[in-house]
């Protein structure tokens, strides 16, 4: 029985944190600016269609009582996301060492009286 609920809160978290993130990329901010998002989106239900009866059943509550659990999802989003971006620009960043290639050369042979001229074109005014 302990186990099913561990899964169910593990569950309703992810389901928090995919909330917090919809609604983070819809205005990159932090908290508590994000609660005011977070309360339009719900009121909207444009997160699955979602009103606030619906979240509150997965665990989002907007609830005094509440905010301190909110406030921590969003810090941890954050906190995520700050690390994933450190990640990316040290591989994007990071040195690359140069090996120089030997790179074929083709020389154009030389003209030979033989051959003609390009024909020139003509351009109307």
């Amino acid at each position: 029985m302990d186990s099913r609920r561990r899964q169910e809160e593990r569950a309703a978290n992810e389901i928090a944190l995919e909330f917090v993130r919809f609604c983070r990329r819809r205005r990159h901010v932090g908290w508590p600016e994000l609660y005011d998002e977070m309360c339009l989106v719900a009121s909207r239900g444009l997160f699955r269609g979602w009103g606030f009866t619906e979240l509150a059943e997965h665990g989002i509550e907007f609830g005094l009582v509440e905010m301190p659990r909110l406030a921590g999802l969003v810090a941890q989003i954050a906190t995520d996301e700050t690390e994933r971006r450190k990640r990316l620009m040290r591989g994007v960043m990071a040195p690359v060492p140069l090996r120089p290639t030997a790179v074929p050369i083709q020389v154009a042979p030389e003209p030979t009286d033989e051959q003609e001229d390009p024909p020139l074109l003509a351009v109307a005014n």
